[in-house]
């Protein structure tokens, strides 16, 4: 098989850059090479591998615009700055501020927590417990695992202090039905809103908790 040259590496990864992602056979197609010698370029390249999609997928090191959790989705196809699923859920779990839920993590990782989350009932590096019929999963590391506790018992208490009242719901579902979709900003400022003096707080745990929360513009 002939030696790649420079040129056709230099097109072969500006091509790469604009389909942004692509398979192992692509590669070996777009440089005229075997499926080991693919390989060995993609290790030299430092390219990230789809933690989702039995990870066929790869992109360029400079390719991904990682969000705040480090992960990047293009068409349904997932990345992580941190590797594969399991090194990705190790360190989120390791650096949320109170342990994270299946729905939670799902939510992150742009999955459903069914397709998953079965793989990794103990693993070392997390840990999980049910609160609330809920399980949720800690760090295993004693000291972070202790603060995960601590700050979820006290946002439990201060969601407990926060919560509306049947009443203070049906404003809320009322304002919101009446004015399409309302931000809590200007739901903040409505007379029967503020007659009640229903807590900020209150109204996003609310909104949040029944998936209705519209982002705001602060």
């Amino acid at each position: 098989m002939p030696r790649i040259t420079q040129e056709t590496i230099k097109a072969t990864q500006i091509l790469l850059e604009k389909t942004k992602v692509f398979t192992i056979n692509e590669l070996a197609s777009f440089l005229s090479c075997s499926i080991p010698t693919a390989r060995l370029k993609l290790k030299l390249w430092q390219s990230y591998t789809s933690y989702n999609q039995n990870g066929r997928y790869y992109a360029l090191y400079n390719v991904p615009k990682f969000d705040k959790n480090d992960i990047w989705c293009l068409n349904k196809i997932c990345f992580s700055k941190h590797g594969n699923l399991k090194k990705t859920i190790i360190y989120l779990v390791n650096n949320s501020i109170e342990g994270l839920s299946g729905k939670q993590l799902g939510s992150i990782l742009k999955l459903e927590p069914q397709s998953f989350l079965h793989h990794f009932k103990s693993i070392p590096g997390i840990q999980r417990e049910k609160h609330e019929g809920i399980y949720i999963y800690f760090s295993d590391k004693p000291k972070i695992y202790k603060l995960q506790r601590e700050n979820r018992y006290k946002n439990k208490i201060s969601y407990a202090q926060h919560k509306l009242s049947n009443h203070d719901a049906i404003i809320i579902l009322t304002s919101i039905i009446r004015h399409n979709g309302i931000e809590v900003n200007k739901i903040m400022e409505l007379p029967e809103v503020r007659k009640s003096n229903i807590s900020r707080y209150a109204i996003e745990n609310f909104l949040e908790a029944h998936n209705i929360l519209k982002k705001t513009s602060d």
